[in-house]
């Protein structure tokens, strides 16, 4: 990232979402920690035990562990700034997901502040974006990129 302004939104924004793992973990592992064998088979949970016990594994719903392949980066400011909004959206659509399906209230409660932070993050992303856009069209990016004129 070219400029210290959005250098600094990656870095804030990139943080807190990593406290965002540690929330959804923590909610995990509390609603897993005291399962017994029936209701972990019931649940349908028993793959899932066999290969983590009740550990907290970052995986998907569908059951595919997170990795570095799934953050797309470009290294191009304004594709990874718009890369960066729709991640954010899909956050927020998959806790309106949640929020369909869970009746419990102190998962909601998290789900709920978690969901408004990724709408925040979507503004402040998109704050960067038109930043970044005004800074480039000054440079007359649009037309050609100065970097390969050399």
């Amino acid at each position: 990232m070219p400029w210290a302004e959005l250098k600094g939104l990656l870095t804030d924004i990139g943080t807190e979402e990593l406290g965002h793992l540690e929330m959804i973990g923590a909610i995990v592992h509390q609603l897993t920690r005291n399962l017994t064998v029936d209701q972990i088979k019931a649940a349908g949970f028993d793959a899932y035990f066999v290969d983590h016990t009740a550990g907290v594994y970052p995986t998907a719903a569908s059951g595919f562990p997170w990795n570095a392949a799934s953050m797309a980066v470009k290294g191009d400011v304004l594709a990874d700034l718009n890369e960066d909004l729709a991640a954010e959206q899909k956050a927020r659509v998959t806790y309106d997901n949640i929020l369909r399906l869970s009746d419990d209230p102190d998962v909601n409660d998290v789900i709920r502040f978690l969901r408004e932070r990724e709408i925040v993050h979507y503004q402040r992303f998109g704050e960067g974006l038109r930043l970044a856009q005004d800074r480039l069209d000054q440079k007359n990016f649009y037309v050609t990129n100065p970097a390969f004129d050399k």
